[in-house]
């Protein structure tokens, strides 16, 4: 795998490598199911790859950048249905309307009246709009204990991490106070809603990573004339991934480091856990190129491909994409324009779903547990959620 260039990571903002956990009770806080030697693979799986989030009104302001994105998802299993009041419960009535359309069976999700952004993909969470992508995964142990709901936790703090960013932006500022970026304070306001939605008669149980990308931009303070550039503020804490592919060079710019407590037990937010963004969300700028991919994974994928692998699997898609395959194109299709991005991230999950539904196959899940002296093999099945973004000039200014 090539290394990261030190040349495009302006800054990085880590918090505490280690806290102490002897005063919590860890009874609630999960380690991850382990895949071992010999374990099933059987599942119930579901496929989903899309381009854009529900109808939301974005209030960002015109920014001189922008991600075309898109996402592709792989559940192992079913996820399990949100609890009431999130998701509206079918009607167990004669005497109830019958309409399909009876706000009674409506399926979709809700949290103080408004429609819950992003998707969900097993315990897993994802979003993607033109300035921000994020991959959230929820700890699927919880799915085993009662009112234990994993995929609610990563959608919730999804749904408020892009609600926190939203209403900074659109925040009344004078001229000499822009706009900056502030996406662990974010992430801190994201955390303490979700703590207080499924606290109480909501009582719901569960933790989850976060990784997220926002994109802006930077000028030269000494040179007011000088052209603006972009720049992608990476925030992470657990082991979901943000990478950075520049697929003409075949290079990986920049991937975030995954944050574990030990193997197979990532810092995570949620019920018990003594993590929090304030003091373990690690922040780093990364200066972009128009034409990178922007990658926001869950560990369904890092934990069955290399990195070199996923470079080489971005890199290879481009080019497909660029030559014609893949679909029809709404456009010119240089960089992986005008529709690869969904065609990109679909050929990721493939990829990533290959391996861990082969018990044969070599992994780096597999490398990490004989380093710890556990038994396994193959890849591991897991949720696999990828949100692909390619930065573009925005040309609607």
């Amino acid at each position: 795998m090539r290394g990261t260039s030190p040349s495009f990571l302006l800054a990085s903002y880590p918090g505490p490598t280690r806290r102490i956990l002897l005063s919590v009770r860890l009874s609630r806080w999960n380690r991850r199911p382990q895949h071992t030697a010999g374990g099933s693979h059987s599942s119930t799986s579901t496929e989903t790859s899309g381009k854009y989030t529900p109808p939301l009104l974005d209030p960002a302001p015109k920014l001189p950048f922008r991600f075309e994105t898109g996402f592709a998802l792989f559940a192992k299993r079913a996820p399990r249905p949100f609890p009431p009041p999130f998701l509206s419960p079918p009607s167990g009535s004669f005497s109830d309307p019958l309409s399909t359309h009876h706000q009674s069976r409506d399926k979709r999700a809700f949290v103080h009246g408004e429609l819950i952004r992003g998707w969900t993909n097993g315990d897993d969470a994802v979003y993607a709009s033109d300035y921000f992508i994020c991959a959230n995964d929820g700890v699927g142990a919880w799915s085993a204990r009662p009112r234990g709901h994993a995929g609610l936790w990563s959608r919730l703090i999804l749904h408020f991490w892009v609600a926190a960013m939203q209403e900074d932006i659109a925040r009344s500022r004078s001229p000499d106070q822009p706009y900056q970026p502030d996406p662990i304070r974010y992430l801190q306001e994201a955390y303490e809603h979700t703590i207080e939605a499924t606290s109480g008669p909501n009582d719901c149980l569960g933790t989850t990573t976060a990784a997220g990308a926002q994109l802006f931009y930077k000028t030269n303070p000494d040179d007011p004339t000088s052209s603006v550039s972009p720049l992608l503020y990476i925030t992470n804490l657990g082991d979901s991934q943000v990478m950075v592919v520049r697929p003409g060079n075949q290079e990986m710019i920049y991937k975030s480091t995954e944050q574990w407590h030990w193997f197979d037990c990532p810092r995570q937010l949620g019920t018990n856990s003594p993590d929090t963004p304030t003091e373990n969300a690690v922040l780093d700028l990364v200066e972009l190129q128009e034409g990178d991919v922007v990658l926001a994974m869950t560990d369904g994928v890092i934990d069955n491909l290399w990195g070199h692998e996923i470079v080489t699997n971005i890199s290879k898609s481009v080019k497909r994409w660029e030559a014609g395959e893949g679909g029809p194109a709404s456009g010119p299709r240089k960089h992986g324009a005008n529709g690869g991005m969904t065609f990109v991230a679909q050929e990721l999950v493939n990829a990533a779903k290959a391996i861990a539904k082969d018990p044969f196959a070599e992994s780096p899940f597999m490398e990490h547990a004989i380093e710890e002296g556990l038994a396994s093999e193959g890849g591991k099945l897991d949720d696999i959620s990828v949100v692909a973004a390619l930065c573009q000039r925005n040309t609607a200014l």
